[in-house]
């Protein structure tokens, strides 16, 4: 007996609720057909992060102009800064290779530092034919005198400046860590959120007790973190318009149907 998995998700049709969810595995075209080969019913494709391009920017500009017209002969010995080919052109290439690869839905991946660069960039992923648009706001917001409204206010205007700027479904990616989750769910779908990502993991550092140093430290989900977003599925169920998307402790077959049963449109899953 054949069974029927399909599901929508972002107004799309998907073959079943198995998505990839953003990581390096996207990194090769190669691993990208063999997810869609496994049965990953989309893609999400790794992050496009704006403070890297800002970076890689920085550093080759002063690279380039160290030393420059240090001797009468020669004003410089490399190129100009700006006839480097810098930004996202690498990702959104990498984004139309994808498309020509496989069937399922690609989606894209985007971090930003500002509206002009979450635009921006947003348009570009749009432009390469992503399917749709997953904004993975990483904010630890640390001032003792920001009050938790501003902090949301800042998530809702993300969104509704992509949303202006796009004409393809755009997802959130949220993180757990806010005083009214149902609320602040409430504020995203009115601000035109077409899915909600539930949840990101923040990278988490540790402390090497041999250098005393602070050291990256990235752990793999366990069974245990899927309550997280079984409970909270669970809770905006048939309450908020956008889809649902469960990310994170997902390890098993048993993982993803109690996560159906309480509403997820799909279940993201990396490593």
């Amino acid at each position: 007996m054949t069974v029927d998995l399909r599901t929508t998700y972002l107004g799309k049709e998907l073959r079943s609720p198995l998505v990839a969810s953003a990581s390096p595995l996207s990194d090769d075209i190669g691993n990208i057909k063999r997810l869609e080969d496994a049965g990953a019913s989309a893609i999400v494709h790794y992050s496009l992060f704006e403070e890297q391009i800002r970076q890689e920017t920085t550093r080759l500009h002063a690279d380039t102009l160290a030393g420059t017209e240090s001797f009468a002969e020669a004003l410089t010995y490399f190129p100009e800064p700006d006839t480097f080919h810098l930004g996202p052109d690498g990702y959104l290439n990498h984004i139309r290779q994808a498309k020509e690869a496989v069937d399922i839905p690609v989606i894209a991946s985007l971090n930003g530092t500002s509206i002009g660069g979450w635009t921006r960039f947003a348009r570009e992923m749009e432009e390469a034919g992503a399917d749709a648009l997953e904004l993975n706001i990483y904010y630890i917001p640390t001032d003792m005198n920001l009050p938790g409204a501003q902090v949301e206010q800042t998530y809702l205007e993300i969104l509704r400046a992509v949303k202006n700027a796009v004409s393809i479904p755009v997802a959130i990616k949220l993180s757990p860590f806010f005083s009214n989750m149902a609320h602040m769910a409430k504020q995203l779908e009115t601000a035109g959120a077409d899915g909600l990502v539930l949840f990101n993991r923040f990278y988490q550092p540790d402390i090497d007790l041999e250098t005393f140093e602070v050291v990256p430290n990235v752990l793999l989900s366990t069974p245990q973190a899927l309550r997280l977003p079984l409970t909270w599925i669970g809770i905006l169920y048939g309450r908020i318009k956008p889809s649902l998307a469960a990310t994170s402790g997902i390890h098993s077959a048993e993982d993803v149907v109690k996560l159906m049963m309480v509403g997820a449109n799909v279940t993201m899953m990396a490593s």
